[in-house]
């Protein structure tokens, strides 16, 4: 793992593969281990250099103040396509997870000629709070015993990893996989302070953001090879969000996981990397 600096800030980073094979740019939703191991393991056997990057104020990267961040979804973007042209300068194919979804679908708007393709896993097509009318909401039986678990000691690894794998379990993912992913987060975090851990574990940062101007009027402009995955199971952003995106981006395939809330199951990895492989 290493940083490189763009927009005045720096972007922890963790590489993949031949620095000379065409770049994936996996943007972290929020930090980069979003984006499971093996995954990006055979993304790189399959020919490409895999870079996922932490998003600022989470991991490696530059933090500040997640509690009021002085940038907006539109600096994210800027950064994902600053990021692509400081590792190599060819168009990149940008994947975005979760709410690194919402910042990959900006950027490949804002910035098209930096990205070949686009990946977007989990996602949708509106900023966090209420969704579109047409579009299904966070189921809210699962979103009432989220909300019911007790905050954890943040200063206390082996807490945090058993809130998260509490959390996985309501949501549907795999707990196990979910502590894990946790306590390596808690390692990378350059501090205990509630609003740092919160942002690297949670993504809070997000509820704080300034996401405007809107952006899914604009999805029929993509023209980079999209590719939608999403979980059959998905209580956070039910299926019906995938599917929109899948219809508004011209020519997008919609990859559904059956047996996947939000999280890219282990089983499900070979079948994510091989339809990434075919798009570019």
């Amino acid at each position: 793992m290493t940083t490189v600096k763009v927009n005045e800030i720096a972007l922890g980073i963790e590489s993949f593969g031949d620095d000379d094979a065409p770049l994936v740019l996996l943007a972290g939703g929020t930090t980069m281990l979003s984006w499971p191991d093996a995954l990006c393991e055979r993304l790189a056997a399959g020919g490409r250099r895999v870079v996922r990057y932490d998003l600022r104020d989470s991991g490696e990267s530059t933090t500040a103040d997640p509690q009021a961040p002085a940038y907006t979804l539109r600096s994210l973007a800027a950064d994902a396509a600053a990021l692509a042209a400081a590792l190599g300068g060819e168009p990149a194919h940008l994947a975005g997870i979760g709410v690194g979804g919402m910042v990959a679908q900006v950027a490949v708007l804002d910035h098209p000629g930096a990205f070949s393709a686009l990946t977007l896993v989990g996602t949708r097509a509106v900023a966090p709070g209420p969704p579109d009318d047409d579009l299904p909401d966070h189921d809210q039986a699962t979103m009432s015993l989220l909300f019911a678990s007790p905050m954890p000691d943040w200063n206390d690894r082996e807490a945090v990893a058993e809130f998260a794998a509490t959390g996985a379990e309501i949501l549907g993912n795999d707990p196990v996989a979910a502590r894990d992913i946790a306590a390596r987060i808690w390692d990378r975090t350059p501090s205990t302070t509630p609003p740092v851990q919160m942002a690297n574990q949670m993504g809070m940062v997000f509820s704080r953001l300034d996401c405007k101007p809107r952006w899914r009027e604009r999805l029929p402009e993509i023209e980079a090879p999209t590719l939608v995955v999403h979980g059959r199971r998905d209580p956070f952003f039910p299926v019906g969000n995938g599917e929109a995106l899948a219809r508004e981006i011209p020519g997008a395939r919609l990859l559904l996981l059956e047996k996947a809330a939000t999280a890219i199951p282990v089983a499900a990895i070979g079948e994510v990397t091989d339809a990434m492989l075919r798009l570019g």
